[in-house]
């Protein structure tokens, strides 16, 4: 894809109104001040890829803004699966509206987008602060979560109806794409609404996104499954731990498990195609692996192997397409390979994707939705939209939705990321004929 590198940030109008936080303008106050809005952060720390004059604009409060704060009606809305972390950003944008600008008409929109539509007549539910005060404890979203009901329209028309200035959307591709719909309609009204989005993508596999929340925890989890995996294959002849783990078109969470645990033979994604059988095949690999250790675990990607199975061809209410099971399908494949060479095995098969998103965020994590959280407020209440709150560059930015959902951040199979994973693993660099 060539599409254009425009970081530039869309604002309903011209802020004339004094933010209510006492920050410092200037500088070497010896206090917290505001972010200017001709700070910015540059797309890439690489020289070779700064072919480009537009800069990302730095995150954080403006000392003015567009919202008089007592006039604010916001929404928050979580949308798609679930998420750790998702109870942690509502916390944190509720409690910053509040205490920090002084909005008190904040209101949760339950169940995804669908709650904007009456044939689901589901009611909204009022946050505050005692509301959210201890909900980063818990996984899940309290609020509900749905994929699909994205109608335009219609959620603009309750939108209107509900008198939102502001919309907070919680989501991953489908959502921020839901949300950019949104944008454009409220546009073609003419209307003055705000609508920021917080990255929610366990896959890690938004564009300008260096890490989306949850992934950490993801991560953590995923981990203990793989012990867990390990432990189970060494204390069997020729035992072999299966482990599918998230990922559906990016193979990061299975990537930084393996290399967190440094107990996977064999990782498989989708950016790295591999065969089953052949000489270089998972296989015939997996017997030498056997002849050597007596025992092996293999993690896999969902979206991992696609090409060696029969597609559905159909889709979610996300749009996203169908996958078949890898793992169901290399369980059978692989106990039925060892039965037919007459080599007895034991296989235990691990699937802990529910389990893992579930889960309640860890401190890693509920930090970074907290400053996420904090920063979506910051550029709603400065007139900003259309974009979601970012870490890039080791900074918080803002980055046009229409930008972060362009293309999918993959792991590159030629990069250095999956050349220590093939290291941790010692797993052929390429594991087809």
């Amino acid at each position: 894809m060539n599409q254009k590198i425009d970081f530039t940030i869309t604002k309903l109008g011209k802020n004339t109104v004094k933010s209510p936080i006492p920050y410092s303008v200037e500088k070497d106050k010896g206090g917290a001040r505001f972010v200017s809005d001709d700070e910015f952060i540059l797309p890439s720390n690489t020289l070779k890829e700064q072919n480009t004059d537009s800069l990302l604009e730095k995150a954080g409060p403006r000392e003015m803004i567009y919202f008089n704060p007592n006039h604010v009606h916001a929404g928050i809305v979580t949308c798609g699966g679930l998420c750790p972390g998702l109870n942690d950003v509502i916390r944190a944008v509720v409690r910053t509206l509040w205490y920090r600008y002084g909005v008190q008409r904040i209101t949760g929109v339950r169940m995804g987008y669908k709650g904007f539509l009456p044939e689901y007549n589901l009611p909204v539910k009022e946050l505050n602060p005692y509301i959210v005060d201890h909900i980063h404890n818990m996984g899940g979203s309290i609020l509900g979560s749905s994929r699909g009901g994205s109608d335009t329209v219609r959620i603009v028309d309750a939108m209107e109806r509900m008198n939102l200035n502001i919309l907070f959307t919680i989501g991953g591709d489908g959502t921020q794409r839901g949300a950019l719909a949104i944008t454009k309609e409220i546009k073609k009204r003419n209307l003055n609404i705000a609508v920021i989005g917080v990255p929610k993508t366990i896959d890690n596999d938004l564009s300008f996104i260096h890490k989306s929340f949850g992934f950490d925890t993801a991560v953590e989890r995923a981990v203990e499954a793989v012990n867990t995996a390990h432990t189970e294959a060494k204390s069997a002849i020729d035992g072999v731990g299966l482990v599918k783990l998230m990922g559906r078109e990016s193979g990061f969470i299975a990537a930084h498990t393996s290399l967190a645990t440094s107990e996977v033979n064999f990782c498989l994604i989708p950016e790295a195609e591999f065969s089953l059988e052949g000489e270089n095949g998972l296989l015939k690999k997996l017997e030498e692996r056997l002849d050597a250790r007596h025992h092996a675990v293999i993690v896999v990607a969902e979206g991992a192997g696609q090409n060696l199975l029969e597609a559905s061809g159909e889709t979610d209410e996300s749009g996203n397409k169908r996958l078949a099971d890898i793992g169901l399908f290399l369980k059978e494949k692989i106990t039925a390979h060892f039965k037919k060479i007459g080599r007895e095995s034991s296989l235990k098969y691990i699937d802990p994707g529910y389990m893992i998103r579930a889960s309640a965020a860890n401190p890693v994590d509920s930090l970074y939705c907290a400053r996420l959280g904090a920063n979506a407020v910051h550029a709603a209440m400065s007139g900003r939209t259309g974009m979601l709150i970012s870490q890039w560059n080791n900074a918080f930015v803002h980055v046009p939705i229409d930008m972060a959902v362009s293309k999918k951040n993959c792991v590159d199979p030629e990069g250095s990321l999956w050349r220590d994973v093939i290291e941790s693993t010692r797993q052929p660099a390429r594991m087809h004929d």
